[in-house]
């Protein structure tokens, strides 16, 4: 028997990296996954793999961009499953670049994928963790509010903080509906990261030694391992906080 047995778990982002991670972890635990994402064939592999070791997941296309795909997907969801115990926030857009840089285009698409579509999210899915007795939302979020230089960061921590703030709004205001809310700052070896460390090993050699733990952490075991702890029962009196899953890097004092 699994931590996480009866449960059912909504997770954007999740056909790949640290979504796909989380997803496994989940899965393994018991839970019931909706595999969310834009790309079909990435959200049939992460189903594929948890199919071969006895999981249960369905994949669902869906661009978190688009408000009007938000609602019709979480009814697709609950329908499929029956309810909806964890929502966990992970479609991310690219925002990095100069201030200057920073386009209407640009701005428009990492608010939407950012802190737009976890408020609704969020809004969408309470009436059904409410209707299950309470449940968990899980936001991904990042350091990079607090890193050494901002520079080039702006706009994608601005997007990060501010989910940030909404998970502490929903935290406060939720709690009384047996809701937890809390956000996950990680770093994990994703295929972004992996083909960063790759294509420039000694800024990547540079960044590992900023880590006091020495290393990278794994999608699957440093991250989703920590986020079925978070949506367990065994972490059933932590909401609103920030965890930081980046092996001591950040400071967020």
């Amino acid at each position: 028997m699994g931590t996480l047995d009866g449960k059912v778990a909504l997770i954007t982002g999740a056909g790949q990296g640290v979504g796909a991670g989380m997803a496994f972890a989940l899965a393994k635990e018991g839970a019931r996954i909706a595999i969310v994402g834009r790309t079909e064939a990435k959200l049939v592999d992460t189903c594929s793999a948890i199919a071969g070791f006895g999981g249960d997941a369905e994949p669902i296309v869906c661009d978190i961009s688009k408000r009007e795909q938000l609602a019709p997907m979480v009814e697709r969801v609950v329908d499929r499953f029956g309810g909806l115990d964890i929502l966990i926030n992970n479609a991310n857009a690219s925002a990095l670049g100069p201030l200057l840089e920073i386009t209407p285009k640009l701005l428009d698409r990492a608010m939407a994928v950012g802190p737009v579509a976890t408020l609704f999210l969020m809004q969408l899915c309470h009436p059904h963790l409410k209707a299950r007795g309470g449940g968990s939302i899980i936001n991904l979020v990042s350091s990079s509010a607090v890193r050494w230089d901002t520079s080039g960061y702006g706009l994608y921590a601005a997007t990060k903080e501010a989910m940030r703030s909404l998970t502490r709004t929903a935290a406060s205001e939720w709690g009384p509906d047996g809701i937890r809310v809390n956000a996950v700052a990680p770093h994990a070896l994703s295929p972004g990261l992996k083909w960063w460390t790759e294509n420039y090993p000694d800024e990547a050699e540079e960044f590992v030694k900023s880590i006091p733990l020495g290393r990278i952490g794994d999608c699957e075991q440093d991250i989703g391992r920590a986020v079925v702890f978070l949506v367990g029962s065994d972490a059933g009196y932590l909401s609103g906080a920030t965890i930081p899953l980046d092996g001591g890097q950040a400071r967020w004092s």
